[in-house]
């Protein structure tokens, strides 16, 4: 049964529909550019207030920082905005969010791990999974320690990935 915020995720806040959670392993490359590609399409497709955007990491060594310079610099080059701040994963999340969504298999493997102690009525599922092209499987690859090529790659799998979540969540929940 929906709660008076009218969302059928207890704790949630707002007139929500839908709340999606990307994750990483530190929440300062790669789940905050999803974070912030699916805010931007979220509200370019008119759908702000219908679908919550969050972003967290499996740990907490940045916890606090914003995303990376080379990862904010390449969102300001495709047009994007991140402005989320890191921080790690909590009990939380798995009943504030109806959709965790890991980077890589070792992110999911993490959240399974983690929802076991919890009462998560979450689902689970791999970024790349909701790219067509993507081949199966397909992970985020961590450009942390890499150059502005990586994370300029890192951009175009999550873009490409984010319209597909898009668009599934549009079918699947008639948004």
């Amino acid at each position: 049964m929906p709660t008076p915020a009218n969302h059928p995720v207890p704790g949630l806040v707002g007139p929500f529909k839908l709340s999606v959670c990307f994750v990483c392993l530190g929440n300062i490359c790669r789940s905050p550019t999803a974070e912030g590609v699916l805010t931007k399409l979220v509200a370019d497709a008119g759908l702000r207030g219908r679908i919550r955007v969050d972003s967290v990491g499996t740990g907490a060594w940045h916890k606090g920082e914003r995303a990376d310079k080379r990862a904010r610099t390449e969102a300001q080059r495709r047009g994007y905005d991140l402005q989320s701040v890191a921080r790690q994963i909590t009990s939380a999340d798995f009943t504030t969010h109806d959709l965790l969504i890991g980077m890589d298999h070792a992110n999911l493997r993490e959240l399974e791990a983690l929802a076991a102690k919890t009462t998560s009525t979450a689902k689970f599922s791999l970024l790349r999974s909701y790219d067509p092209l993507a081949p199966a499987d397909s992970e985020v690859p961590d450009p942390y320690y890499g150059g502005l090529e990586e994370f300029a790659r890192m951009f175009d799998m999550v873009e490409a990935a984010c319209r597909g979540l898009l668009a599934r969540l549009r079918s699947e929940h008639g948004l």
